[in-house]
């Protein structure tokens, strides 16, 4: 029963649609139906052209993972589970929102909101490889993706030293890679799309150069 009420914590919170909410309210504009569809601070700058809002939808957006996480702790300070389950709820409900038809963000930011407490360590690590990745191919998609699957591959190969790190610490190495595991796969489903469309744009761009050599 503890593990369902603290899910739906974490879902509820995580289901707060802030760009599209803020976006209606200030711009009266569908962000679903803009842009990349994506309800999130990237789109919101791509649609808007404000910094200001996607800052505040980004800051929003990752106080849904913050509060998820501190509320369980609140309730359950010494159980890693608990905080684990509410952020990883969070981030699912942001990324495939029951408001929304199940539309969303890409749940980096209420990932990151929740890890700052749960397990900064990780943060770290995923914010150093993001910011070298962004400097080598200047690409955000590239760099969510490769800072995401560099961090799942350093938590799954020092788990037994990193569990220590976790706040609170994880009862086991099972529970920590469970965790992570989903964690990363909920942000990797919504990253597939863009993905693939930013590699057939370089495919469509090497084609195009290819062309221009033989002509």
């Amino acid at each position: 029963m503890e593990y369902l009420f603290i899910s739906l914590i974490g879902y509820l919170l995580g289901s707060f649609p802030t760009a599209y909410l803020l976006l209606k309210k200030m711009r009266n504009v569908d962000i679903t139906i803009q842009g990349s569809g994506n309800v999130g601070a990237m789109n919101t700058f791509d649609v808007t052209k404000s910094k200001i809002l996607a800052v505040i939808v980004l800051l929003i957006d990752a106080l849904k993972g913050l509060l998820s996480v501190y509320l369980s702790l609140l309730i359950f300070p010494l159980d890693f589970i608990y905080p684990a389950l509410a952020l990883s709820f969070a981030v699912f409900s942001h990324c495939y929102n029951p408001w929304l038809k199940f539309k969303g963000g890409r749940g980096l930011a209420t990932s990151a909101g929740g890890t700052v407490l749960l397990f900064p360590v990780i943060l770290i690590a995923w914010c150093i490889v993001w910011v070298i990745i962004f400097i080598m191919k200047r690409d955000i998609i590239l760099a969510n993706v490769w800072a995401s699957g560099a961090t799942m591959i350093i938590i799954l190969s020092t788990a037994e030293r990193i569990v220590k790190y976790s706040f609170p610490q994880a009862e086991s190495i099972s529970s920590l890679l469970l965790f992570s595991t989903g964690l990363m796969t909920i942000i990797f489903t919504r990253h597939i799309n863009p993905l693939i469309e930013l590699l057939n744009n370089k495919k469509f761009s090497l084609k195009g150069k290819d062309e221009q050599k033989t002509n």
